[in-house]
């Protein structure tokens, strides 16, 4: 059974992946025995982030990337094919939430960018890296979504409706790249204690109020995250393929 989830020889490219549930993902593919590509818009993280991988031994590239911007994503995806020749995984984790407040309040400029980074260029992605997949009758594309995306939120409601959106794209590019043996799904973690997330979870009293309504007790860390990854890159999951997966210690069923 332990060979289902044996990566050897498959080639994964994660989006966001120099820090947080990203680099988390990036860690657990690698150490599953793929080659990773890690990639944030920021090139000095991506270095550190590769070079930290390889120093376990890791087969680790690093490619930096900006994913609201499409020359950059298509790079990068040239940049992996050109370093390891396919791409049998690709893992679109990269978002931005600029807006802390009520989505009556955020400027057109910032929804908008919220929508291509989060959802526009999950699209990209997949239209992307498809290619190479089809030509091998074989590939695994993820999305890390949230929970925000099934509730409604007084402070990160643009964010929410972007991530609502990626269920929805899972399900359209599921049933289009289905007949290619393309997989794709979602990760929806709760509330997870990244970089990313800090204003909320540093939010002693929302901290508190979501910790008591978790049935295990406590948030999640990134590590929490990573083995639903390596499930749904793997051929553990050659039969699943347009669902999106709650990780959030039961948060969800609780509320």
């Amino acid at each position: 059974m332990s060979s289902l989830f044996d990566l050897t020889g498959k080639t994964a490219i994660v989006t966001g992946s120099t820090k947080g549930i990203g680099r988390a993902i990036a860690a657990a593919l690698a150490r599953h025995g793929a080659r990773v590509v890690v990639s944030s818009r920021d090139a000095e993280r991506v270095e550190a982030a590769a070079r930290e991988l390889a120093d376990e031994g890791l087969a680790v590239l690093g490619l930096p990337c900006n994913v609201g911007r499409k020359d950059e994503l298509q790079r990068l995806v040239d940049g992996t094919l050109d370093a390891w020749g396919r791409i049998d995984i690709a893992v679109g984790n990269a978002g931005i939430n600029p807006h802390y407040g009520p989505g009556t309040e955020i400027p057109d400029h910032t929804f908008a960018k919220i929508m291509q980074t989060n959802v526009q260029s999950n699209l990209w992605l997949a239209q992307m890296a498809a290619d190479d997949m089809r030509r091998r009758k074989d590939g695994a594309i993820v999305y890390v979504s949230s929970i925000g995306g099934m509730f409604g939120s007084d402070v990160i409601g643009a964010y929410c409706i972007s991530k609502a959106a990626e269920f929805q794209l899972v399900r359209n590019l599921a049933v289009e790249l289905g007949p290619d043996n393309i997989r794709v799904n979602c990760i929806t973690p709760g509330l997870v204690r990244t970089d990313f997330a800090r204003a909320l979870w540093e939010d002693e009293e929302r901290a508190a109020a979501r910790i008591e309504k978790t049935p295990l007790g406590r948030l999640g860390e990134p590590d929490d995250i990573a083995g639903i990854a390596v499930y749904l890159a793997s051929d553990a999951a050659r039969w699943t393929t347009g669902q999106s997966f709650v990780v959030d210690g039961g948060t969800s069923i609780a509320n």
